[in-house]
């Protein structure tokens, strides 16, 4: 009886492994992405220009700064168990660029995430749409164009408002900040009003 107990509880297991594979088989390598390489590429050449700051066109404090941004996210990118995700605590519709990671990145494409809302840990948020008028730190007045900021791979992205100043917060910094014409992405002339008449559609955690 004892044997055939044993045999039992292994046949179970060997059905469930093969009927639901672990969990972390699915984790996603990011060192073997396009962000690893320029991140490590980014580092590797601000380490030398640490060597020589006489040719630098930063100082030696922002070449740190950038320096420990940039080992930040390369850590990001080594030890994430998930794609990128944003999380909307703006408490208005949030723009996102993002894709399916096993498909061809679509990253011109924009999607609405809705407050208090985060995007579904199987789907890749690549960044955030800034429209018209954003306030952003050291911007009094707020945006005259559109930008985008993009986050590396495996990065838990939160966009906040601070309710004193108006200004967008992250809690992160963004690897990129870009205008229209710096990448395929689309960045249509849209205002905050725009954005919250759009009905959310970014995939979400349930």
């Amino acid at each position: 009886m004892k044997l055939f107990r044993i045999a039992l509880v292994t046949l179970v297991l060997l059905v469930n492994l093969v009927i639901a594979p672990p969990s972390w088989a699915s984790k996603p390598n990011l060192t073997q992405s396009t962000d690893y390489t320029e991140v490590t590429q980014a580092i590797d050449n601000l380490v030398k220009l640490k060597e020589t700051p006489a040719d630098s066109q930063y100082t030696p404090e922002e070449i740190e700064r950038k320096l420990g941004d940039l080992k930040l996210q390369k850590y990001i990118l080594e030890t994430a168990r998930s794609w990128a995700q944003c999380r909307n605590e703006t408490g208005k519709t949030l723009a996102v660029y993002g894709h399916k990671p096993k498909k061809i990145a679509q990253g011109n494409t924009l999607y609405f995430l809705g407050n208090a809302q985060v995007t579904d840990h199987d789907w890749d948020c690549d960044g955030v749409y800034l429209p018209v008028g954003t306030k952003l730190l050291g911007d009094i007045e707020g945006l005259t164009e559109p930008l985008a900021i993009k986050v590396v791979d495996g990065t838990q992205l939160v966009a906040k408002i601070n309710s004193e100043t108006g200004v967008v917060e992250f809690n992160v910094t963004p690897a990129n900040v870009l205008k229209a014409g710096d990448i395929d992405w689309l960045m249509p002339n849209l205002t905050q009003v725009d954005i919250d008449a759009k009905v959310p559609n970014a995939p979400i955690e349930d």
